[in-house]
């Protein structure tokens, strides 16, 4: 079977296609998966460009999604010919974060999804949402799961609150999407004009250029009538976090979920004590997050923005793409 591997050093470069032993029946507790998509996301970038470190020979990608071709003894929740998608922690299935690093995480730590069929104890996918292709079903485990758990699950989101989501990105845009279908109102930065039609028309009522206003959070308080966002979607770092601070209102939330800017940095800690805001930290979910991220996705009727789909063995042509920062939506592979 057709699989990716990282050689080192880790570069665009030093991604090499392989053919791998078929992986056989699964055993007790396991699942047989045909794999037909995986989807991009900016840890999978690093890892494959070596910003961050991982063993020679990894297979990449921690999103994966398809069909169930075999069950093994005692597995009751699958059957054969079941469409799944990865976990992105398979071992956290429910309760609060146990896992503080990517020792566990599908093509950092161990093994990902840049593969043609995977073995794996079920535990390591959920049902896709009903009408999802492959590739839809894919963005799901890093991307979406992060948005819904920052909003949903950690942020509260109800009916009439306000979003401020940072950038076009997966989450940002999953964000946004989720965000209108519960009823919030929505602003969206970017640098780009052109993207910035585009979030207008799914849905944003604001939006803001940063290159054009960096003084943005003042921007989004006068938006806000001065009361400022209840959400903040941080996905720059400790370069926007002082903006994010200001867009916030008093006692409002801001989840911390990239480090595009860095990953080290001054914080203001005193204006965000004065506006007794809740800055939480996150990486995407549980296993029963992501179960209840379908059921809220077929409720909602979301279904994800996907910018360009490129073949398995055309991985590096796809991170070229990211790299260049021209997409809008998710990029995907397609087995």
């Amino acid at each position: 079977m057709k699989a990716i591997k990282i050689n080192l050093p880790a570069s665009l470069l030093n991604l090499e296609v392989v053919d791998l032993p078929d992986p056989g029946q699964p055993g007790s507790g396991e699942l047989r998966v045909r794999l037909r998509a995986s989807s991009l996301n900016f840890h999978d970038y690093a890892v494959v460009t070596g910003k961050m470190p991982t063993d020679q020979g990894r297979i990449p990608m921690a999103d994966g999604a398809g069909v169930v071709e075999a069950v093994g003894d005692g597995v009751h929740e699958f059957k054969v010919g079941d469409h799944v998608f990865s976990c992105f922690f398979p071992h956290w299935n429910e309760g609060e974060p146990a896992i503080g690093d990517f020792s566990t995480t599908p093509g950092d730590g161990v093994d990902g999804f840049a593969q043609e069929v995977v073995v794996k104890p079920s535990h390591w996918f959920t049902r896709s949402p009903g009408g999802f292709t492959h590739e839809q079903a894919s963005t799901l485990t890093t991307a979406g799961l992060t948005a819904w758990r920052a909003l949903v699950v950690n942020g509260g989101l109800k009916a009439g609150d306000t979003v401020l989501v940072l950038g076009t990105g997966g989450v940002s845009i999953f964000a946004l999407q989720m965000a209108k279908a519960m009823g919030a109102t929505v602003i969206a930065t970017s640098s780009s004009d052109e993207k910035l039609k585009k979030v207008k028309a799914l849905g944003a009522d604001h939006t803001i250029n940063y290159r054009k206003q960096p003084e943005w959070g003042r921007e989004v308080l006068a938006l806000t009538s001065g009361r400022g966002v209840d959400h903040v979607i941080e996905v720059g770092g400790a370069g926007t976090l002082p903006q994010s601070i200001i867009a916030g209102r008093i006692g409002g939330h801001i989840a911390l979920i990239g480090v595009l800017t860095g990953g080290v940095g001054e914080v203001p800690t005193a204006a965000l004590m004065a506006k007794q805001q809740r800055l939480q930290g996150l990486i995407v979910g549980s296993r029963q997050h992501q179960k209840d991220l379908v059921r809220g996705l077929e409720a909602m009727g979301i279904k994800p923005v996907i910018d360009s789909i490129f073949a398995l063995e055309d991985i590096a042509k796809a991170f070229a793409h990211e790299e260049s920062g021209a997409h809008f939506g998710k990029i995907c592979l397609s087995f």
